[in-house]
Order: structure tokens, then sequence, then C-alpha cells
């Protein structure tokens, strides 16, 4: 009986892995484009920050 058991959980688990790995194949293009998406936006926070002017509070007072 227990054999049984190991033997049922091996295929459950089997199982379950080759769902996973089918959901990944299917959603493949949306999940690549999400870790687009967020490499984008650190990327534009860094030109932000690294290109941000010194002086860019006073922008909006006229001399």
């Amino acid at each position: 009986m227990k054999a049984a058991r190991f033997v049922l959980k091996v295929v459950a688990i089997s199982m379950a892995a080759a769902a996973v790995a089918c959901a990944v194949a299917a959603y493949w293009d949306r999940i690549v484009d999400v870790f687009y998406a967020i490499a984008d936006k650190i990327e534009e926070k860094k030109a932000d920050i690294r290109f941000a002017s010194e002086y860019e509070d006073y922008d909006d007072c006229a001399l």
C-alpha cells in the first residue's frame, strides 16, 4: 500500500510539473512582455535620476 501511495504522489507531482511547463509555454510571449515592461520602467527611472538637472526645482521661476 505504501508503494502505491508513493507512485501516486510521484505521478501527481510530475503531472503538476507538466501543467506548469505547458502554462509557461502557452503564455511565454505575455511573460516576456511583462519582464520587458518592468525593465523599461526601471531604465526610465534610472535615466530620470541620472540626467536630472540640479536646478530643476527652479524651472518655474522667471528671471
